[in-house]
């Protein structure tokens, strides 16, 4: 298991840039904060805030902070589309050698980037998931359901990609640039999680855990998914798992590597059934 202790300047000396995509909507309350708390990171940041769509004067905010840190770019969404259709954008815009995902509230912490991008540095991993059920970092103790649910989507997760995460809903995952750039992504809104988990498998990167601390939020405190967003992850596993099965998924753009990894053999499914989609409305 990674820990602190672990992370030495040494293993991020290859680092040069990090670009933190950060989807914003009605975050006003915490935005400031966590954005500060990216900022004062000993890294090379480039912070990438999208927001979509709020209408509590995150916009106005975002707009100030721009204008003091040269670090901070913002992107506006023409309306409110969704956590995905933001991180498609801000992923699409990233310019570092990492890209790193970041909620605009305070569940997760970015002093912990450094653990994210360890096994990155030091070219054992494609894309890190940092972990909320492993390690020794404290926890908020919230709702019993939220986990059982969790474990359960995880356990599908691994099911059907045969790999062994155990936090595939996990907010903080950290990809070389490159890899996550050259995936098609759909989902436009929770659905991203597990549609990068299906995708990144099928073409057998590289993938980490680390454990991290997670102070969750309820939803007094703005928490914004829900049962229908779990039903929705469960669409997308089979979903992704299958239309990847169907299809050759293009080799990572990275011509020093010639293995498998970075170009697996499609595996032939035809005839597979098509499963209608639940609704999935664009408010967040």
């Amino acid at each position: 298991m990674v820990t602190r202790a672990d992370v030495t300047q040494d293993a991020l000396a290859p680092l040069k840039k990090v670009s933190v995509v950060m989807p914003v909507f009605n975050e006003r309350a915490t935005l400031v904060a966590v954005i500060e708390r990216v900022l004062a990171s000993p890294l090379r940041i480039e912070l990438i805030c999208v927001d979509d769509g709020s209408h509590d004067g995150s916009v106005a905010l975002l707009k100030e902070i721009e204008l003091r840190h040269p670090e901070v770019r913002v992107l506006f969404q023409p309306r409110n589309m969704g956590k995905g259709a933001a991180l498609r954008r801000g992923i699409s815009e990233a310019t570092g050698d990492f890209v790193l995902i970041q909620d605009a509230d305070l569940e997760y912490d970015p002093a912990e980037y450094q653990l994210l991008l360890e096994p990155l540095c030091a070219d054992k991993a494609d894309v890190v998931y940092g972990s909320r059920f492993l390690g020794g970092g404290p926890h908020r103790v919230l709702y019993f359901w939220h986990t059982i649910g969790n474990w359960m989507l995880t356990f599908l997760s691994n099911c059907l990609t045969n790999i062994n995460l155990t936090d595939m809903e996990t907010c903080y995952k950290a990809f070389r640039r490159e890899v996550i750039q050259s995936i098609p992504l759909e989902e436009n809104r929770f659905g991203f999680e597990p549609e990068v988990t299906v995708k990144v498998a099928r073409r057998h990167l590289r993938i980490y855990e680390v454990g991290i601390s997670y102070s969750g939020r309820t939803y007094e405190e703005g928490k914004k998914i829900g049962w229908k967003d779990g039903v929705r992850a469960l669409y997308c596993l089979v979903k992704y798992s299958l239309k990847e099965l169907r299809t050759q998924p293009a080799a990572c753009p990275d011509p020093c590597r010639t293995d498998a990894r970075y170009n697996p053999e499609a595996i032939p499914a035809p005839g597979l059934p098509t499963i209608p989609a639940p609704s999935d409305p664009a408010t967040t």
